[in-house]
């Protein structure tokens, strides 16, 4: 109560007209008929009109990721007009605005007939090609720079840079179902590179069937950005192995505390856990000779085929059967290298050839002037994520052997087991164990002796010789020994 000039007010609420507007607040809430929400916008409802717009300001990577959503889609990605425009781009590059009006006109009218003339899908071919062959062309530009003492290309790390190569292994169990295998470690030398691949997952080794090596580029790699994992790729067979019963039928090459090896040729190495029939590790070697052309030109059924040596007109020795020829040779264990020796001048008479093999003597067991240190002692070294270790007794061997013009003519880089050898050195210089490494394929053989010196704990090589196939000098020279 309040008062004023003695005259009481009183002041109160209208309890009436507060429910009224209350009572109708609830009713407007429960009687107003619910708001219908549009429904969602799906991208693939769209228009194609409109899916043509979006996908012309894509980039030709982008367009062909999205090409592979649907058919529909695929479809649409496939649009001459897409595609001849970004053909025209890459074709011309470095035009300028004036240079682009003054044939704006022309452009404009081939562009239509490029466009309605051709099936879906020409342009984007056409581009794809173009950008293959402009790879291609400074890969094998990069290749052409060759080491003098090896006569191998000198800029490998530079090729796979530009190119964006990487290996990877596809493991095919006997019921067609493939695991793919990345991420391996790489280990260079002066003329191979150790490729690593390890992990915890990998599917058991007795539903196995076979094992494939892949050389894998991105279809349109781009400098300024490292290669998508899930964008476009080229593969390209470099070999191919056969792991059905693989512990049944192959000797083991060497063993440690915790894995076996087992060799398969060309070049591989598969380590496999003691204690379980499961793989730990493959490890595959890759001699630098025409590397990039196996990783690259080869498809993904088929490998490349190098073309056919073209021999020097005036080759004819009476004397000779080969000669001039050199020879580079390092022995590693993938992280560490034990001997590393270039060889020259090397020939063999007539008489050097029987048994359908030319012989090569590189280093004589009774010169010792010759013979040659090894570094360290023999081994192979491995690791997965959570072990490592080195398997004795056993190498990787790169060698390079080059004609008499410096064009590589046998070169291999495969692992190689020592064995103890049961006949005496012979040699009054040296007292300790004579062990024989021995190498053989298609194209040849290499026998080795090594010498372990007890007084010194070193390894000496007191024997190299080559044999090469006479099929492998016929079919080069294009004669018959």
């Amino acid at each position: 109560m309040a008062t004023g000039r003695g005259r009481s007010r009183t002041f109160a609420a209208r309890p009436m007209k507060c429910s009224e507007t209350l009572n109708a607040g609830i009713k407007s809430l429960y009687l107003t008929p619910p708001i219908k929400l549009k429904p969602n916008v799906c991208i693939e409802s769209l228009p194609p009109e409109v899916l043509l717009k979006i996908f012309s300001y894509l980039d030709a990577v982008s367009l062909l990721t999205v090409g592979c959503v649907n058919k529909r889609f695929y479809e649409l990605a496939n649009d001459n007009g897409i595609w001849l425009k970004l053909y025209s781009s890459s074709l011309h590059p470095k035009w300028t605005i004036r240079k682009m009006k003054s044939k704006q006109t022309e452009t404009l009218s081939l562009g239509c007939a490029a466009v309605h003339d051709r099936k879906p899908g020409y342009w984007k071919k056409e581009y794809i090609s173009k950008q293959t062959s402009a790879l291609r062309t400074r890969v094998m530009r990069l290749a052409k720079f060759l080491d003098p003492y090896t006569g191998l290309p000198c800029k490998n790390k530079e090729a796979m840079k530009v190119s964006g190569l990487s290996w990877i292994i596809v493991l095919k169990d006997k019921n067609g179902k493939e695991h793919v295998i990345e991420k391996p470690n790489l280990s260079f030398m002066d003329t191979s590179v150790t490729v690593l691949w390890h992990g915890t997952d990998w599917p058991c080794l007795d539903i196995l069937s076979t094992l494939k090596l892949f050389g894998v580029t991105p279809l349109l790699p781009d400098q300024s950005i490292p290669p998508s994992k899930n964008g476009p790729h080229r593969f390209s067979l470099i070999a191919e192995y056969h792991l059905a019963n693989l512990t049944e039928k192959s000797v083991v090459f060497g063993a440690d505390e915790l894995v076996q090896l087992f060799s398969l040729s060309p070049g591989l190495l598969v380590g496999i856990w003691k204690e379980k029939n499961e793989i730990a590790f493959v490890m595959a070697n890759l001699h630098y000779n025409q590397l990039l052309e196996r990783s690259i030109l080869g498809s993904a059924t088929v490998q490349y085929v190098p073309p056919p040596n073209k021999p020097l007109l005036d080759d004819i020795d009476s004397e000779f059967g080969l000669h001039d020829y050199s020879l580079h040779l390092d022995l590693h264990g993938r992280n560490c290298r034990y001997m590393c020796g270039s060889f020259k001048c090397l020939f063999c008479r007539k008489g050097d050839i029987e048994n359908g093999y030319l012989r090569l003597r590189v280093v004589n067991l009774k010169d010792n002037r010759k013979h040659l240190p090894v570094i360290g002692t023999l081994g192979i070294c491995w690791e997965t994520d959570v072990f490592k270790g080195n398997v004795k007794d056993c190498f990787v061997m790169d060698l390079t052997l080059l004609d008499e013009t410096g064009k590589p003519f046998w070169c291999f880089s495969a692992p190689v087991h020592m064995e103890l050898s049961t006949k005496s050195s012979g040699l009054y210089d040296y007292m300790g164990h004579m062990y024989t490494a021995d190498y053989a394929d298609s194209e040849g053989k290499v026998c080795v002796e090594i010498l372990w010196l007890e007084e010194t704990k070193e390894y000496i090589i007191v024997s190299l010789v080559l044999y090469v196939s006479t099929k492998k000098v016929n079919s080069w020279y294009g004669t018959s020994y």
